[in-house]
């Protein structure tokens, strides 16, 4: 049988596509560089045998919550979601910590006198979250499926995060927001960083913030799995440097930056800006991290970082170049709700820190210290170590420039380009992160660059 569609890369993104193409009858190959399926979405056993670590995404509400995920039967093909007991939690200098939960009503009571507020701000959010979602995690130019809601959730969205932070009055409630915003890896005074930590915020009590059972390969294993009961092929090994490397077939989808495309293509490199690096320590800790605020040492995510005129500081540092000293670090226990990822009493901790593009020094010190001030004793519980720096990133992945695991810097004229799918070259679309709605494991970006390619071939 002739080949319809070949995609390039096996994120994600990439098999999102490829399974949307065979739904709709095509014949579909993905090729894929690594001898591995999963582009960001990997585990391995990275410091001691049998404790297995996310190499790169690790906490999922936007995967659980996707509206393409939703309708694939990914759990017959072996994905199965866990939770923890606490969501999120934010430790602050006190002892105490913000405190995130699936349920609204138990995270606003948590809140004391914010409680009303957070309930009034992100109360419409979750409740409303799966007639957003569509609008929200769609494409950037489109007819929206409810304008008025999507209009009342853009005025809040639209704020800089510092700007909706100061709606709250306690710290905790202040630093909560604030960390979850700097997912987003901007300085959070800019127009529209609000909408990221308002959205994550509104899938957490929807949905939760999950993880996957066994590490977030179990989700590119199922969409493979799902994508080759539908006929789909996918061929590891192989390095697509030109386009003259690709099979015959009517569409190519790219899941790839528009610069490394254009490589591809030999075709001038765009205009596309990159943004903050990551530097990654993944832990075997023996015990957990003796965590200061009790709700920590229950939290599937942690956010480090202090109040939130702290985060925003070093958010801001971290863009203009400049090393923070106390940076913006988000911490995974993704164990507490998948024991099968310990070895006995030791367990995986995925931390990482937001640093300058393309940083090259090491930050392995500064990110403990960070960590250690909100869990004093953590060092004498490592077992051991493995650091993945800004450049280690883009060897790993080539669509993580300079350590941007977000695929380009996710600034509001960016917004906007990420809304091409098309790449002006005949039957050739971007479908990775760099496109719309951008980064997160949901596989949208793929699942509608390939409707736009089924739809170009359907007029064309």
């Amino acid at each position: 049988m002739g080949m319809d569609a070949v995609v390039v890369g096996s994120g994600p993104n990439g098999l999102a596509a490829a399974i949307t193409l065979a739904q709709h009858g095509l014949a579909v190959t993905v090729l894929e560089a690594h001898d591995e399926t999963g582009g960001g979405a990997r585990t391995a056993e990275l410091t001691v045998p049998g404790v297995l670590h996310d190499v790169c995404s690790a906490i999922h509400p936007f995967g659980i919550g996707s509206p393409f995920f939703r309708t694939l039967p990914l759990e017959d093909h072996g994905l199965v979601w866990r939770f923890p007991e606490v969501d999120l939690a934010h430790p602050l200098d006190d002892g105490t910590a913000g405190v995130l939960v699936r349920d609204l009503e138990t995270t606003a009571a948590g809140l004391g006198e914010d409680g009303d507020r957070w309930r009034a701000v992100f109360g419409p959010v979750s409740e409303q979250y799966d007639d957003l979602a569509p609008d929200v995690l769609g494409p950037i130019v489109h007819l929206p499926h409810r304008p008025v809601l999507l209009g009342s959730f853009g005025l809040r969205a639209a704020l800089p995060a510092t700007v909706l932070a100061r709606a709250f009055r306690t710290d905790a409630a202040r630093a909560l927001f604030t960390g979850v915003a700097a997912h987003i890896s901007r300085p959070l005074n800019r127009p529209s960083t609000a909408a990221i930590g308002a959205f994550m915020i509104g899938a957490g009590h929807r949905y939760g913030w999950p993880v996957a059972e066994g590490g977030s390969r179990a989700i590119t294993d199922a969409l493979a799995g799902l994508l080759r009961s539908l006929g789909g092929e996918i061929r590891t090994g192989v390095h697509v440097r030109s386009m003259s490397d690709l099979p015959d077939a009517r569409i190519s989808l790219f899941d790839t930056t528009p610069t490394a495309f254009a490589d591809i293509a030999g075709r001038p490199r765009p205009r596309w800006r990159y943004g903050m690096g990551a530097y990654k320590l993944d832990l075997a800790v023996r015990g957990g991290v003796p965590w200061t605020a009790e709700p920590c040492r229950r939290a599937g995510t942690v956010h480090v970082g202090g109040r939130f005129e702290e985060i925003a500081r070093a958010e801001a540092r971290a863009a203009k170049g400049r090393m923070p000293q106390r940076p913006f670090v988000l911490v995974g226990q993704q164990y507490l709700a998948d024991p099968t990822r310990s070895v006995g009493d030791v367990h995986p901790v995925w931390a990482y820190a937001h640093v300058p593009h393309a940083y090259a020094g090491d930050a392995t010190g500064v990110v403990l210290d960070q960590i250690e001030r909100f869990a004093p004793g953590l060092r004498d519980r490592i077992v051991g170590m493995h650091v993945t720096d800004p450049a280690g990133f883009e060897a790993y992945n080539p669509n993580y420039v300079g350590g941007d695991i977000a695929a380009g810097a996710v600034t509001v004229p960016q917004l906007v380009r990420r809304a091409a799918y098309a790449t002006g070259a005949p039957g050739a679309y971007l479908c990775s992160a760099s496109t719309a709605p951008g980064p997160g494991v949901h596989g949208m970006c793929g699942h509608l660059a390939a409707r736009r390619a089924l739809r170009d071939l359907t007029t064309g």
